[in-house]
This record gives C-alpha cells, structure tokens and sequence, in this order.
C-alpha cells in the first residue's frame, strides 16, 4: 500500500450529524480520532491520487474498518 500513487477514499462530511446512518452510511465519531461525528457514505468509492491528500484527521478503528466493508459490499450489492 505504500508504494501505491493513488488511493480509494470514501465520500464523508463533518457537518453536524442529526440522524442514523442509512443503509450505505457509516457514522465515524472521536474513537476513530474526529473532533465529532462524520458521516461516510459507502455507496460510491473514488480513487484519488496519494499526493493530493493533505489533511490528516484520524485514524479509522478496526472494528469501524470492518463495518465499513461490510457497509461497501452491501451497498454496492456485492454480497
């Protein structure tokens, strides 16, 4: 992973999160290192070059990994 130039990333927003998660959604919060709830949507990945990345904000847990997966497979009817 690290010797690849580009990397897939998740669609996610820091605005004030005022409800569940939907079925594509995950909600990341301060146990995965954010200042307050994020919500990433997992129904469209995109592919963005490793360079073009500047904010570090957090580091995602592995169980939220997980569920993250799971939400992509799912969303994206791969299961």
């Amino acid at each position: 992973m690290a010797n690849k130039p580009e990397l897939t990333i998740l669609l996610c927003t820091s605005k004030p999160v005022s409800r569940k998660a939907e079925f594509h959604e995950v909600i990341l919060d301060e146990s995965d290192g954010l200042d307050r709830p994020t919500l990433c949507k997992c129904d469209l990945l995109h592919t963005v070059e490793k360079a073009d990345l500047k904010n570090y904000r957090g580091h995602v847990t592995d169980e939220r990994r997980s569920q993250i997966i799971a939400t992509i497979n799912r969303s994206n009817g791969w299961v």
